[in-house]
């Protein structure tokens, strides 16, 4: 393993402990990054342990590869796909599974990525560079109606159906290939806004979370994660805003319940069947002191549950 993390890791004590290694144990970071997670992972585990990480950004891919540790598996998939990944690894379950949702300060601070306003760059948006459409490709044919749907529902924005109407009416004149063409679009469009923030932030967002699917995926992760996890291993995911975070919340408080009885059914407490997880503690987020030393961090949700033994 070598070269600098150029990435601050939001929760990264936090997470780990979270995962309450075991120096044998067989691991899953679902969203590599920059290696922050992962790193503290492997000083944990022991000579026998195993660390297998997932990422779809080329980019991230790349500095897994560079790591050098028997150890350790970087491979080039979407956490979506963890169930396949651990098949072809000839895993059958793992102790604890890490899943870090969200934007890397990388995708954010590399300009032709186009995932931020803060740069004049293409539109592109993708977290896997080497496959799909860009946010200019999906711009320059997407219909009116879709188009104001995910900004809406994707970016929670109250003024979706006017930014819509904006944008199509723009690419009729010329195309939107830049970030700026669409930041500048969007700040007309919006004219109020909370303070401190770009008019941009929440469309910016939407368009983000619908190109590359990141809800529908962390949907389909969930289930597997449950399926994957041995009895008392772990299931850690940090989100970064309300979207995700419900999903996560949900999820794991329905799994929790266990089976679902119907009401006023003669039973005792003792009897009710148990859900196939355990939520562990609350909802952890960044302190005051990773604040102060990544503002990034401050959205950060971690929720944590563990595998139970009801079948």
């Amino acid at each position: 393993m070598s070269g600098a993390l150029a990435h601050t890791t939001v929760l990264l004590h936090e997470a780990v402990e979270a995962l309450e290694i075991k120096p044998d144990g067989v691991y899953v970071d679902g969203t590599f990054g920059r290696g922050g997670h992962s790193a503290r992972i492997l000083e944990r585990l022991g000579d026998t342990g195993k660390l297998i990480a997932l990422d779809k950004d080329p980019a991230a891919v790349a500095v897994g590869k560079a790591w050098r540790d028997d150890r350790f598996c970087m491979v080039h998939r979407g956490f979506a796909h963890i169930a396949e990944v651990l098949r072809e690894q000839g895993v059958e379950q793992v102790d604890g599974i890490l899943l870090d949702l969200g934007v890397s300060s990388p995708q954010l601070d590399e300009a032709a990525r186009g995932f931020s306003f803060r740069f004049d760059a293409p539109l592109d948006m993708r977290m896997d560079t080497s496959s799909g459409m860009t946010a200019a490709q999906w711009l320059a044919t997407v219909d009116e109606g879709l188009l104001t749907e995910v900004i809406r529902d994707y970016g929670e924005e109250r003024f979706a159906k006017q930014i819509a109407r904006a944008i199509v009416a723009a690419r009729a004149i010329e195309p939107i290939h830049t970030t700026r063409q669409l930041v500048e679009l969007v700040g007309k469009t919006v004219r109020t806004r909370e303070p401190g923030q770009n008019p941009a932030t929440r469309t910016f967002q939407a368009i983000r979370i619908y190109l590359n699917q990141e809800l529908e995926e962390l949907a389909r992760v969930l289930p597997q994660c449950m399926t994957l996890l041995k009895i008392g291993g772990r299931l850690v995911v940090i989100s970064f805003h309300s979207l995700e975070d419900r999903i996560v919340k949900h999820f794991m408080r329905e799994m929790a319940q266990g089976d679902k009885l119907p009401p006023n059914v003669p039973i005792r407490a003792s009897e009710v069947p148990p859900g196939k997880l355990k939520l562990v503690g609350k909802a952890v987020r960044a302190g005051a002191e990773e604040l102060q030393a990544n503002p990034r961090a401050r959205s950060a949700v971690m929720r944590v549950a563990e595998r139970s033994n009801a079948a």
